[in-house]
């Protein structure tokens, strides 16, 4: 193994400021994968049109569906290059590098594939309002036309963050960030190219920041060097990450599938709505990121303490981070709650845009941090390898409650409003956090006995 300044020795000494140390580099750098979107959004609502900021903005949920498997299986990278980190298995290590990044590659083809042909499909099947579809599918097939650059960043940057490294991401997401903007200025403003230019230069930004964290890889020391000569799937060590990442990718598409329903069922408020919620979303997203900042931190201190057998250090690990994510959570989503008008604001002019935008951030943000308590735990019991568990827990209390309350009280006349459908969010994040806790207990309770019994 090797050290360099920007590893984190998750499994010795003070807790709260090494995960702060871990967090607030991964908040920045999720901070700034948004502004990506909000680039996007900001400027194609100012010189294309409301109709074009809604295309933009209603493809995000079936981005996340489409891609969130592999999306997952990074995550069952991160875990598992934490934890050979952890327990020093350079050999394992090495191992899992190279097999997540030809995972990487291959899934990239495979979502390129499938969102160039099934994109009008499915935007369709959406309901996508008429005056947004065309766009909308000239977006999503350019953009899913670079998907394997998305991928190589999202899986380089996991294999960082299991040794502590989310400073350097950071540093190549705002280098991608600052040509984005750039470019969109260029494509949109100057070119008129309107959607498919703001498509042209996300790929174009996300390209540089997946070639900038596979030359850090490459540059390593240690088993965390990426070596073209080396790259081929272990079956071993692709199994482990499925069985983390696998269930982790099902939830997350699974999630997304509802979101794509409660996006069907918003775009029957016609452009207005779909157009509000949408920049709201965007906003919404910059709560979120922070919060995940400490779901990933809460998975790699996890990963790295349980491969080296401190068992004592857990409970810790876990206080801290739900902490801190109530902290982060309830401060930021209050700041959108109050200032929420200027923030839409810079999305667009139209007043029955931001009214409607309003609505979602009053009855989401309010209780936005119970959402990141849920990722939370579910980041505790993936970093001990239960990633099963958690999925069911989230697919029952998170989805279920969702698509249920759709179906039955949407429907009713009285209830026939959008503000039914935000209210189905902060139910389902209280319910499934309550059912977690419980499940956590249990999870600790085996590995504290199998950490036990390796002695």
């Amino acid at each position: 193994m090797t050290n360099n300044k920007f590893e984190i020795d998750m499994c010795e000494g003070a807790i709260l400021p090494k995960m702060l140390k871990f967090s607030l580099p991964l908040m920045a750098s999720g901070i700034l994968q948004l502004l990506f979107n909000a680039a996007d959004i900001i400027i194609v609502g100012k010189f294309a049109g409301d109709d074009s900021l809604g295309a933009v903005g209603c493809t995000s949920s079936l981005i996340n569906l489409i891609t969130n498997l592999f999306i997952g299986l990074s995550i069952g990278s991160n875990v598992m290059a934490a934890r050979h980190y952890g327990a020093k298995q350079e050999e394992q290590l090495s191992n899992t590098v190279h097999t997540s990044m030809v995972v990487a590659v291959v899934g990239g083809i495979i979502l390129t594939v499938i969102g160039t042909l099934l994109s009008g499909e499915l935007l369709t099947l959406m309901g996508t309002p008429e005056e947004q579809l065309g766009k909308a599918t000239l977006y999503l097939k350019i953009y899913f036309g670079g998907i394997v650059a998305t991928l190589l960043y999202n899986f380089g940057s996991a294999l960082l963050r299991a040794i502590g490294d989310t400073t350097r991401p950071m540093i190549f997401l705002g280098i991608s960030g600052v040509v984005n903007v750039i470019l969109n200025i260029i494509f949109v403003v100057a070119f008129k190219m309107d959607v498919a230019g703001v498509a042209i230069a996300t790929v174009m930004s996300q390209s540089l920041s997946a070639l900038l964290v596979i030359g850090c890889l490459m540059k390593e020391k240690g088993s965390i060097r990426l070596q073209l000569r080396k790259l081929r799937v272990d079956l071993k060590e692709l199994r482990q990450i499925m069985i983390v990442g696998l269930p982790a990718g099902i939830q997350g598409c699974i999630f997304s599938f509802s979101n794509v329903i409660i996006q069907s069922s918003v775009n029957g408020f016609g452009n207005v709505v779909v157009s509000g919620n949408s920049a709201a979303m965007n906003l919404e997203g910059f709560v979120y990121v922070a919060m995940n900042s400490f779901h990933h931190s809460t998975l790699s201190f996890m990963s790295q303490n349980y491969g080296a057998g401190k068992a004592e250090r857990m409970g810790k690990i876990l206080r801290w981070g739900l902490i801190c994510v109530i902290v982060a959570g309830f401060t930021l989503g209050m700041f959108e709650v109050i200032f929420g008008r200027t923030l839409l604001g810079i999305y667009t002019n139209n007043e029955a845009v931001i009214d409607a935008g309003m609505k979602r951030i009053y009855y989401i943000e309010t209780l936005y941090f119970t959402c990141g308590m849920m990722d939370v735990m579910v980041g505790a019991m993936r970093g001990l390898g239960y990633s099963f568990m958690p999925m069911i827990v989230s697919l029952v209390g998170v989805v279920g409650v969702r698509l249920v309350w759709i179906a039955l009280v949407f429907r009713l006349p009285q209830f026939h409003v959008v503000e039914t459908i935000y209210v189905s969010y902060p139910i389902s994040w209280i319910a499934t956090f309550l059912v977690h806790v419980i499940t956590y207990f249990a999870v600790r309770k085996r590995v504290m006995a199998r950490i036990a019994g390796s002695r």
